[in-house]
């Protein structure tokens, strides 16, 4: 057995693990890279290995770091099958298609200035029609279903509480060159979600594991309590929607917007937040709430309870919902105070960079960010106080307060990925980091040699190749 780290190694970004076994190839997830233009343009063009040559993907979940790259894979000869979890699968249905469509929108922009400026223009990664024809190729199974993928390869999704729909991505392998015995049982972690997420259910342990794929996104990091995050978030809104401004939060259009929903709805209810408009002005976000309805199956208890009581904990009576590019342009105009959450959380695409080119230079604006950034994106540099961006290619003075929250972060933290892997069971021969910046993953895994021993912890870099 052979696997390679084709993407988020020593980086957050463009999940790809490419496994080979019994002479066929899975991939484990295909994300988008997301950083800096040119080298993501170039990183998420060409793939380290040929297209043609997959036999099966297999989704972790439908977060464009994971999913993001699959029309292109299609694009270029990519036949066989995608294997998700159903509400995967309905995600990804939406989110593809918009990723498109913002690639197309971009790329457009950009070429009337590549034109102006005498270059010759860029072609999308992928299209719309691109994504659509993805979509032919999965194949959805609900979680602890037991699947053959391949020659001696079953898989089985097992709840990762991350976002709706995320697994645990279990491999019991028959490694035709060893005989007859047990099989092999290779866990991929995907994102793993915090446990107190009172969105979703938590992840589950899972039993016999021989090798372990594990994120390592907050290595050696903390959050805030999560029991304070209403009141934390209260708090923050107080005192920014003082100075009678508007407040954007860039946020992930699934999960984390229908988190914040459903905590802004308890603030209204309860009386702790004044009345203030509030705008999610992402269609993605908003269909995304409509497929978060579809799947109780991914739900917590207690957000399925209020829906059978016809409370929607997504709705309240100052919220409005944009979906039209006229509805969004007239925000600009609209004096405040204001809250918009819009899309996308790292700031690489969508309406909030339009939101930002208009108010980052208002010292009456207020920048919430409720998630990880990954490092040199547009969010990046603005959490790490940079006093000029670059906002579709002009330069921008910040001069709009900039704050964060990380209470809301879909990742489990340093000492929750602990726990993580504490509750897993088995020999855990083998230990491979991913999806972490080289100082979060280093971090992670002078935690875990302290505690598994007996298990080989590594930090692969983009490239790497492990055999077991």
């Amino acid at each position: 057995m052979k696997l390679t780290f084709c993407g988020a190694a020593g980086t957050t970004t463009g999940s790809q693990h490419l496994l080979e076994v019994n002479g066929r190839r899975i991939l484990l997830d295909c994300g988008l890279f997301q950083g800096r233009r040119q080298d993501t343009y170039e990183r998420n063009l060409h793939f380290r290995f040929d297209p043609e040559s997959v036999d099966a993907v297999v989704l972790s979940h439908a977060h464009i770091d994971h999913s993001g790259n699959l029309p292109n894979l299609v694009k270029q000869g990519f036949r066989g099958n995608v294997h998700a979890t159903h509400a995967t699968r309905d995600l990804c249905s939406v989110m593809l298609a918009d990723s498109a469509r913002i690639q197309e929108g971009d790329l457009a922009w950009l070429n009337r200035r590549r034109e102006r400026d005498e270059l010759p223009p860029m072609e999308p990664i992928y299209t719309s029609d691109d994504a659509a024809a993805t979509m032919r190729q999965f194949v959805t199974t609900g979680y602890d279903r037991p699947l053959p993928v391949t020659d001696g390869v079953t898989l089985t999704f097992i709840e990762a509480g991350h976002i709706l729909g995320s697994a645990q991505v279990l491999l019991e392998i028959r490694d035709r060159g060893d005989g007859e015995g047990r099989p092999f049982r290779l866990l991929f972690s995907g994102d793993i979600g915090r446990p107190g997420n009172e969105l979703l259910r938590p992840a589950e342990a899972v039993s016999d594991v021989d090798a372990l794929i594990l994120e390592s996104t907050y290595g050696g990091r903390h959050h805030e309590d999560e029991v304070q995050s209403d009141e934390e978030i209260c708090e923050l809104l107080e005192q920014a929607l003082q100075k009678r401004g508007r407040i954007i939060i860039p946020a992930f259009a699934v999960e984390r917007t229908q988190q914040l929903l459903l905590v802004l709805h308890r603030l209204f209810e309860s009386g702790r937040l004044p009345q203030v408009p509030v705008f999610v002005d992402s269609p993605l976000a908003v269909t995304a709430t409509d497929i978060f309805r579809l799947h109780p199956e991914a739900l917590s208890p207690a957000v399925h309870r209020l829906f059978i009581e016809r409370r929607d904990p997504f709705g309240f009576e100052n919220l409005t919902l944009t979906r039209s590019v006229a509805e969004s342009r007239s925000l600009n105009d609209r004096p405040g105070p204001m809250i918009i959450i819009s899309a996308s959380g790292m700031c690489e695409g969508g309406r909030v960079l339009h939101h930002l080119r208009n108010h980052i230079g208002d010292r009456n604006t207020t920048i919430l960010f409720v998630g990880y950034c990954a490092e040199q994106t547009l969010g990046w540099k603005i959490l790490n106080g940079w006093k000029e961006v670059r906002i579709f290619g002009d330069p921008f003075k910040v001069k709009a307060a900039v704050r964060s929250l990380d209470s809301f972060s879909g990742h489990a933290d340093h000492d929750e990925l602990l726990q993580y892997v504490d509750r897993l069971d088995g020999p855990l021969e083998r230990i491979w980091l991913v999806h972490g910046e080289p100082e979060r993953s280093e971090a992670l895994r002078e935690a875990l040699a302290g505690r598994f021993r007996r298990s080989r912890i590594e930090a692969p870099a983009l490239g790497d190749v492990a055999e077991f």
